[in-house]
């Protein structure tokens, strides 16, 4: 295991970094701007505007390393994000701010790309899921670490700012001398967004809510603890402290999602997350209760994203996990530009506690259908679920190919589909293998499968309907496709 992650260390170095230096980013900007006397909504849009940015980055980024390749974009990109710090301490206004949070998302959002395509081209089928592991661990390390960076020096200095700088220049270093072969530009990934609402409802609708609830926690949190009246210590502790929650969490969560229903893993944890909210808003200006709702808060609201992963692959082939995590993706980061703004509205009409009173009211939605689908559909069985695994939703699409859950043989899955085309012939067949010429082979299943219609009279099935997708045709399997609107007792009837 050591010997397949020694030449990916340069990659995980250079990624630690970028993380340590956005985390404290994340957190100073909103302190700062409320020295600098920015309205709440000001703030929130600043927020707003960075996932609006990221979720640009995510399309966009392939399309960048197809046209430069992997070491001139990281370049590239590091360099015009190393920047961003310092042209915030010379330019205090918030349109600028709000303009270089938008470049920020983007660029960061393009170099996780760049990053995680890498790391995806040098694992392997039995290294993977570790890879994944790891740099998961390496995410949550670095933006705790970036927490407690606050407290190196007064928000209203300019060297946080500088140590911002030279910690995201240096994330170029490792990649620039590394001799890991640069892996193959990613290719964009086919979104189909009411395809995937109709296999998983509570998937597509969970994304969205879930990015504006902790879009909120990670845009305007800092600012709430500091409009509370206190200090950069305690805002790097409450944000810590969240964070490492979130991370402790995911394990008994993910376990118990296994074992159960995950919507009521998911109704859990969204009732929690709203209660954390009240807490926070009835009782966060008394310091012990701010960390223990603030833990509570963190625990609950950042194992959402997982679980709703989690609960989307349930009911998609593994050949699609890829896209259904790149489509969830960019449903949270639409999530989250909502998120911000309409929390430090509200927060500027009634108070800070009404920061976490909004995106407690965003989860209690969300636990509210997910119950209601409970009763609309039966779950998926344990024995056919995927195993849960942790994900972190401020990455890029790319990072979904190291899921464990996208593997997948390709050759499998060309033979499923030859075997979807022919009456019970397939490639392995000795006829077929005989065919010298691939041409010979072509015509022998056409052939095949012209008389196979032929001889049977024509049904009017889901392949023919018009609305059906033709690229999404697959042989049985035992996963149910969708969450259908039926109610089991009547589908059970009428069997």
């Amino acid at each position: 295991m050591v010997s397949a992650l020694l030449p990916l260390f340069a990659l995980l170095l250079s990624v630690a970094l970028l993380f340590l230096g956005n985390g404290l980013l994340g957190t100073l900007l909103p302190v700062r701007a409320q020295y600098e006397s920015f309205t709440d909504v000001m703030i929130g849009s600043m927020g707003s505007l960075y996932f609006l940015g990221f979720g640009l980055g995510c399309v966009l980024g392939p399309f960048l390393i197809r046209r430069a390749g992997h070491i001139r974009t990281f370049a590239a990109l590091a360099a015009v994000v190393a920047s961003i710090p310092l042209l915030h301490t010379l330019f205090p206004t918030p349109w600028i701010w709000m303009t270089l949070r938008v470049i920020a998302g983007l660029c960061l959002a393009g170099l996780y790309t760049a990053i995680e395509s890498w790391l995806n081209q040098g694992s392997s089928n039995e290294t993977r899921g570790r890879v994944l592991s790891i740099y998961v661990m390496v995410n949550l390390a670095a933006v705790t670490a970036g927490q407690f960076l606050l407290n190196l020096d007064s928000p209203l200095n300019y060297r946080l700012f500088a140590l911002i700088t030279i910690v995201m220049a240096l994330s170029v270093v490792p990649v620039a001398l590394t001799r890991t072969v640069a892996p193959t530009p990613p290719s964009s990934v086919n979104l189909r967004l009411l395809r995937l609402y109709r296999l998983s409802p509570v998937g597509i609708v969970g994304a969205f809510l879930i990015g504006a609830a902790n879009g909120i926690f990670w845009s305007v949190a800092p600012a709430y603890v500091s409009a509370l009246g206190r200090d950069t210590a305690t805002v790097a502790n409450f944000m810590a402290l969240a964070v490492i929650s979130g991370a402790v969490a995911q394990w008994p969560l993910g376990r118990l999602s296994d074992i159960i229903d995950r919507r009521w893993v998911m109704v859990i944890a969204c009732l929690g997350t709203t209660f954390g909210s009240i807490g926070l808003w009835l009782f966060g200006q008394f310091p012990l209760w701010l960390m223990i709702f603030g833990s509570v808060f963190g625990a609950m609201a950042l194992s959402l994203y997982a679980l709703c992963i989690a609960h989307t692959n349930d009911h998609v082939e593994s050949a699609d996990s890829v896209e259904t995590s790149s489509s969830l993706l960019l449903t949270f980061a639409a999530g989250a530009v909502i998120g911000p703004f309409t929390g430090s509205y509200v927060m500027s009409l009634i108070g800070p506690g009404g920061l976490f009173l909004t995106a407690g009211t965003f989860t209690l939605i969300l636990a509210a259908f997910a119950f209601y689908r409970m009763r609309m559909k039966a779950p998926v069985p344990a024995d056919e679920r995927e195993n849960f695994v942790y994900v972190e939703p401020q990455t890029s699409a790319v990072v979904y190919e190291l899921d464990p859950r996208s593997e997948y043989s390709g050759d499998d899955e060309a033979g499923a589909d030859e075997d979807s085309t022919s009456e019970g012939r397939d490639l392995d067949d000795p006829d077929l293998d005989g065919a010298a010429d691939p041409d010979v082979a072509e015509e022998t299943l056409a052939d095949s499968a012209e008389k196979s219609t032929s001889d049977r009279p024509v049904e009017t099935t889901e392949e023919t309907d018009p609305s059906h997708d033709s690229g999404s045709e697959r042989p049985e399997s035992s996963k149910p496709e969708a969450e259908s609107d039926q109610p089991e007792d009547d589908r059970n009837r009428k069997t």
